[in-house]
């Protein structure tokens, strides 16, 4: 049976990493939609302003976590290459 942990090289199994990567995302997107909610609760203006502000904000918002999404997808294929390249040295 292969063993696939390298529990003795220091390299972390790269499903501890992913998942570390995953909730850090996730983390990101609630943390933005309380700030959201949070925003709208305690906005001091009209309805028609703070919906206007809400519209800015959850593009802004969209488009962060889009490109946090991106960097964490990038950075989780830059990981994989390495473990491959790492595994293929071996």
């Amino acid at each position: 049976m292969i063993n696939h942990t390298h529990e003795n090289d220091g390299r972390e199994p790269i499903g501890a990493w992913v998942g570390l990567l995953v909730g850090t995302v996730i983390g990101t997107l609630i943390g933005g939609l309380g700030g959201a909610l949070a925003m709208l609760l305690l906005a001091p203006q009209s309805g028609k302003k703070t919906r206007a502000k809400i519209l800015r904000q959850s593009r802004k918002l969209r488009e962060q976590a889009s490109d946090t999404m991106e960097d964490a997808v990038e950075q989780a294929r830059d990981k994989a290459r390495q473990i491959t390249s790492d595994v293929r040295k071996d």
